[in-house]
């Protein structure tokens, strides 16, 4: 049956296409492994061990026997593997790639408040669960919050918790050297505004200036206009301590699975199936060839070509994310049978 499919799909270009939601028209480009660029110096072991962790969960009768035969394969055979059961699928939808990072950040913390640690990181309460709720300056002004034993935990950033709340979990160091892990627990409902994009309506910036670290460094040396810039975003997530998870291990993903430092990488499900390889072929400053595992998502990782690239926990990572814009090809492995129902019926 695979030597039959790949007979039919032999072609150097078989393509199919349909229409999204939006009316946007969607393609599907069938590839050949030896198409990837850089393909064969990959580790594909390391790939392999993440796509075993999650596929797992995967639902889709396709996936069943695929995922049975990836429990039983050793590391040497993780691209053979790859190779025979999979096939590679460029999908497009009009809209140029656009690879981003993301990280996990470690902020320094107590489990109380203190003349240091003041800044809480919150609990969802019972009446922000149905729809939109206060803003984020009455949740921080109005004393709606005190009180009422919603703190998780006090930090000493406001800022830091800032993007904290972007980033959507991330770890807080305590006083004696243990730490704690949150997870994103909710939102207030209202919608993200960027703090870049109003530094730039302001005339502070211009666009290709703007970075995280830019905003960061520009709210501490404005503390009383910083503080209102904060509030310029009504959007506020909340959060939830998470147990389960090693301190070796990553944060949780979409699939309520650890991430892995640049081997996970987050996708918008509408084109990409949660738990395919993806082989990211990012350009740009530190160009990167690489398998990876689709096993996150984000509210800004909208399109077929867009994806953000996990790079790990802390500022070194923080710093690498940061710097991350970059343009190139995402192509994402599928089981056969699957990418053959993508193509035309004429074909």
């Amino acid at each position: 049956m695979i030597g039959a499919l790949r007979a039919v799909l032999g072609a150097a270009c078989l393509w199919g296409s349909a229409m999204t939601a939006a009316g946007a028209e969607t393609t599907y480009s069938l590839l050949e492994f030896d198409q990837l660029d850089g393909w064969a110096a990959d580790d594909h072991s390391a790939a392999l061990s993440v796509f075993q962790q999650t596929c797992r969960d995967l639902k889709d009768p396709d996936w069943g026997t695929l995922c049975a035969v990836a429990e039983t394969q050793k590391p040497e055979g993780a691209r053979a593997f790859f190779e025979l059961f999979f096939r590679p699928v460029l999908i497009e939808d009009g809209s140029p790639a656009l690879f981003t990072g993301y990280f996990e950040p470690e902020l320094d913390g107590s489990r109380t408040r203190t003349a240091r640690f003041k800044y809480p990181i919150y609990k969802k309460p019972p009446e922000a669960r149905q729809g939109r709720w206060l803003p984020r300056r009455d949740i921080l002004t109005s004393g709606v919050m005190e009180g009422r034993g919603l703190e998780i935990a006090w930090v000493d950033d406001p800022v830091e918790l800032f993007f904290l709340q972007i980033q959507g979990s991330g770890r807080v160091k305590l006083p004696d050297g243990s730490s704690i892990r949150v997870g994103y627990g909710g939102a207030n409902g209202h919608p993200y505004r960027s703090l870049g994009a109003e530094l730039v309506r302001r005339g502070v910036y211009k666009a290709h200036q703007v970075s995280a670290q830019v905003i960061r460094n520009w709210v501490r040396r404005n503390p009383a206009a910083g503080r209102e810039l904060l509030f310029h975003n009504p959007s506020y997530v909340f959060f939830r301590e998470v147990r389960r998870v090693t301190a070796a291990e990553g944060p949780l993903g979409a699939m309520n699975r650890p991430v892995t430092a640049l081997r996970s990488v987050a996708v918008d499900p509408a084109y990409v199936p949660l738990g395919s390889p993806v082989w990211l072929e990012k350009d740009g400053a530190g160009r990167m060839r690489r398998l990876m595992i689709a096993q996150d998502t984000g509210s800004a990782i909208k399109g077929a070509q867009r994806a953000d690239i996990f790079f790990g926990t802390g500022d070194a990572a923080g710093q690498a994310a940061g710097q991350l814009k970059d343009p190139g090809r995402m192509v994402v492995l599928l089981p056969i049978q699957s990418s053959y129902d993508l193509l035309p019926e004429d074909i």
